[in-house]
């Protein structure tokens, strides 16, 4: 064996297993995360609490800030390769094939309403759609539609993936700190975040529900059946946080 690869391979046989950890695991966790975001079906809230709590059982004291960092890169580097891909569809007359699936997850109502937060709340709206499971997508194809410049939209996704990579850390730090074995508190995370995603598409429901059953309910009403549409399986969306 060549004697510089002998030494490779030497060094990576003793390094301690929280350095090896860390070697694979940070470039993987931003992978991860950077796909997710520009393919909205990777659950990437629970790949990054996941992380956090691996990192808040390892003796490093920047594990933590390093799973913010690359999570929020990675958020950043795909909402902007995302965004770039549906400016050339919005630019060109036939349109792509990713802006078209931008479209195939937003109901017309759910549009609607996105394009209504941003002309009141103009950028800022980006931030609480990171947040809000399924939000960001909508307000995503607001911003195409309405030819913000990539510039623009680039300024406001920062504070939008800086917030959520703490918010989801944050949760993965909860799950860390409950259980003394890392396996526990990453199944902790992982429950948490399904729960924070499941929540708003079951209020969108009942909400729906007491829309249609209740007692001032009239057939074919705008607001009621626009509430039951967003209540919808398929208004819920396929985006994971």
């Amino acid at each position: 064996m060549i004697p510089g690869v002998t030494g490779l391979v030497t060094a990576v046989r003793e390094l301690p297993p929280e350095s090896t950890q860390q070697a694979v695991g940070y470039p993987s966790l931003f992978l991860l995360v950077a796909l997710g975001a520009l393919v909205p079906v990777v659950p990437t809230g629970a790949i990054v609490s996941s992380a956090a709590v691996v990192a808040f059982h390892q003796s490093s004291p920047f594990s933590l800030l390093h799973v913010f960092l690359a999570a929020a890169s990675a958020a950043f580097l795909g909402d902007t390769a995302l965004y770039w891909l549906g400016q050339r569809g919005v630019r060109s007359r036939n349109g792509s094939r990713w802006l078209a699936a931008l479209r195939s997850r937003v109901t017309p109502e759910r549009l609607a309403h996105a394009q209504e937060r941003l002309d009141t709340h103009q950028v800022s709206v980006l931030v609480l759609s990171r947040l809000v499971p399924a939000g960001r997508i909508p307000v995503m194809l607001a911003c195409l539609l309405a030819r913000m410049p990539l510039r623009r939209f680039a300024r406001g996704d920062v504070a939008a993936c800086l917030a959520w990579a703490a918010t989801y850390q944050l949760i993965g730090v909860l799950g860390g700190s409950l259980f003394p074995e890392p396996w526990q508190g990453v199944l902790a995370a992982v429950g948490l975040t399904v729960l924070v995603s499941a929540v708003p598409t079951l209020w969108r429901r009942l909400r729906g529900t007491g829309a249609t059953s209740g007692p001032g309910h009239r057939e074919g009403s705008p607001g009621a059946s626009g509430q039951h549409r967003e209540g919808s399986p398929g208004a819920s969306g396929h985006e994971h946080p």
